[in-house]
């Protein structure tokens, strides 16, 4: 069995998430042989160094797995693009480009977090090419840890106002990119997230599989040799 989750959105400020979230790292997890988060881990990751007592316990989740024998892949999505080897290493998981393409019971599919296929959004393709530049970041990593999470602060609302007045075509994948993706990888089966819009497309070239967020249930993909599933999740109401 084969599992992908994304858009999790990890913050002290959602405890419903992460109780389920731990649910399915201890319940469903180990079960996998492999396990891809495909981006928007967290809410927001300012950086490596950020040894805050949350992320320490997100981080043991992971690392039971590894242990475990899981094998564990990250791709970074809109809001962890800081994550690097320092918290892969010490998560038991390996980082994957922006864009791979993996082997599913023999089935090749392109995985990426979504967020490059929604061109039509320009202002944020303009952030997203400045902010995943080696000197960004470098930059960003060098202001204390304090000010990188005023920083955060301010980019998520504003991020937020920005997209309360975008159009939902705006804000969704652009159709002419994943033909044009799917074609240049020479795949029929694509799997995304970022849209927080779970379905399954049929394409030009085959099939696209865009998994759901975490903020009110839990959105995952199962892969086995004999079928592909795509579950939500209700969140298990506290006492």
């Amino acid at each position: 069995m084969i599992l992908f989750i994304a858009d999790l959105h990890l913050s002290p400020e959602r405890p419903d998430i992460f109780a389920a979230f731990r649910r399915f790292m201890q319940d469903d997890a180990p079960k996998a042989e492999r396990l891809y988060v495909l981006g928007d881990l967290f809410e927001a990751w300012i950086g490596d160094d950020d040894n805050s007592e949350f992320n320490q316990a997100v981080i043991a989740l992971f690392k039971a797995n590894a242990e475990r024998g899981v094998a564990q892949y990250f791709i970074h999505g809109n809001r962890d693009f800081l994550i690097s080897q320092r918290f892969a290493r010490a998560a038991g998981m390996a980082l994957l480009p922006e864009v791979a393409v993996i082997d599913l019971y023999g089935t090749p599919a392109l995985i990426l977090h979504g967020d490059s296929l929604c061109t039509l959004d320009a202002d944020y393709q303009a952030f997203r090419k400045k902010s995943r530049s080696w000197f960004w970041q470098w930059r960003m990593q060098l202001l204390p840890l304090w000010l990188r999470r005023r920083i955060a602060r301010k980019a998520r609302a504003k991020s937020q106002a920005a997209n309360a007045m975008k159009s939902d075509t705006i804000m969704d994948v652009t159709p002419s990119e994943v033909d044009k993706v799917m074609a240049a990888h020479q795949v029929g089966l694509l799997i995304h997230g970022h849209t927080h819009r779970p379905n399954r497309h049929p394409e030009a070239n085959g099939e696209r599989i865009v998994l759901g967020d975490w903020y009110e249930q839990g959105s995952v993909l199962i892969v086995t040799e004999d079928e592909i599933r795509l579950e939500s999740r209700p969140f298990e109401k506290s006492a």
